[in-house]
């Protein structure tokens, strides 16, 4: 088993899934089987409570697990099914640990950060990692595994010492670390700076992990001069420096990475039985990039819920909308609608918001009203279901959406006027969810 461990600096948020999923994409048209492990070092046990402000979406596994947002970039990415025990968390750790030492398994002996919870995530990391994937059941040979949050975190460091130890463990030929970090380029000085990823790495070797990769993030397309101050300052050669810029579509970085020779570095770093040349899969990823930048014809779709302002709040529905877009050719427009700006309350505090609002909606090819919680904003969907019946126009309820949409239709058609999901309202004469 090989293990690539992608760690992240200087900010959060900078990529780090994209990156992971496309470095386990590129193994994969070579011909490997890929599995992926996201470590996420919040004590929840699990992201299934949390608001999607706080985290982006929640992603459902097929065993029910409620886990990160990026087990679903590995699943598109890497056409995988992942298990709940993927998405390892500082609770579940601690939780495992605990259970343990309340069993007696200890002897009595002190519980300790060292050597206990980092054993823990260890043994949790080589078991997890040999659990098949793919449709054939076989066994993975390569376990990409994504460390959440930035180094330095101090709900991290746990993490980064059991994987200190743990490249002895695995041993060098099959333990390698990417280090993802930012480059920022003030608009006063329009100058790209390389100090807070020569200090990102300066902090994870304290940490006793020496980055094999440095991938560069940052929004233009980096100059060679910078990548030679990286190599100097951060004590890596210059073709282990990888730059990506932000780009039209994240179906771009698979391509970007192994144009910069990805493949042959890991060929070489890792001892991996394949050959230089990507496979005709990764040809298909490079066709597919380009007829994404293509597309001229556009489908406008209406996402009406209460979680607009973060686009990660319905990662998986814009990317489910945004394949079947690119399956027949068109590109999507996908306008966030919160669904109490389309209230009558609304029009009384705020016309203008109220008016911009139904402007978009009508304006949609389609309505897609999402799964959402609580009775806030309800009513707004009710309303856009209703435009969409009486209009004819195309309309997906998922969820909360279709319940509504039942609601909706008892109300209007039916006339039952109470007409509610037991959710809302427990004593409606009308159960008709």
């Amino acid at each position: 088993m090989k293990y690539i461990l992608v760690t992240g600096g200087v900010i959060s948020g900078i990529g780090k899934g994209i990156i992971a999923s496309s470095i386990g994409t590129i193994l994969k048209s070579c011909g490997l089987r890929v599995t992926a492990i996201k470590i996420d070092p919040y004590i929840n046990i699990d992201a299934g409570t949390f608001s999607p402000y706080e985290h982006g979406e929640v992603f459902v596994l097929n065993d029910g697990g409620e886990v990160d947002l990026d087990l679903g970039n590995y699943e598109r990415f890497l056409d995988i099914n992942l298990y709940k025990d993927n998405n390892i968390t500082t609770g579940k750790i601690y939780q495992h640990v605990i259970n343990k030492e309340r069993h007696g398994d200890y002897l009595g002996k002190t519980v300790q950060v060292v050597p206990h919870i980092t054993d823990a995530v260890q043994e949790w990391v080589m078991n997890q990692a040999k659990v098949p994937v793919d449709d054939d059941k076989k066994e993975p040979q390569i376990c990409v595994i994504e460390l959440g949050g930035t180094i330095g975190d101090i709900e991290g460091m746990p993490f980064v010492e059991a994987f200190r130890q743990f490249q002895f463990k695995a041993k060098r030929e099959n333990f390698c670390n990417i280090h993802v970090s930012l480059v920022p380029q003030p608009n006063a000085t329009g100058e790209q700076k390389t100090k807070p990823t020569q200090n990102s790495v300066r902090a994870l070797r304290g940490l006793g992990l020496s980055p094999d990769l440095i991938v560069c993030r940052s929004a233009k397309p980096i100059e060679m001069a910078v990548k030679e101050k990286i190599s100097m300052f951060c004590h890596v050669e210059p073709e282990q420096v990888i730059f990506i810029h932000d780009v039209s579509s994240t179906y771009r970085v698979p391509i970007l990475l192994e144009e910069q020779g990805i493949i042959k570095y890991f060929k070489q770093r890792l001892n991996l039985p394949i050959d230089d040349q990507p496979s005709d899969l990764l040809m298909k990823w490079k066709k597919m990039a380009c007829r994404y930048e293509r597309l001229l014809k556009v489908c406008s779709i209406a996402l009406v819920g209460k979680y607009t302002k973060l686009s990660d709040c319905y990662a998986s529905v814009f990317k489910a909308l945004e394949h079947s877009a690119l399956a027949i050719n068109y590109k999507l427009d996908l306008m966030y609608i919160d669904s109490t700006e389309l209230e009558r309350s609304t029009e009384a505090e705020n016309s203008v918001k109220y008016h911009q609002a139904w402007h978009k909606l009508c304006k949609a090819d389609g309505i897609l009203v999402p799964g959402g919680f609580g009775i806030r904003g309800t009513e707004g969907k009710l309303q856009a279901i209703s435009w969409a019946r009486t209009k004819k126009k195309p309309f997906l309820g998922v969820c909360l959406g279709m319940q509504l949409a039942v609601v909706e239709f008892a109300r209007n058609c039916l006339n039952w006027e109470d007409a509610n999901s037991t959710e809302f309202d427990p004593d409606t004469k009308n159960p008709v969810v």
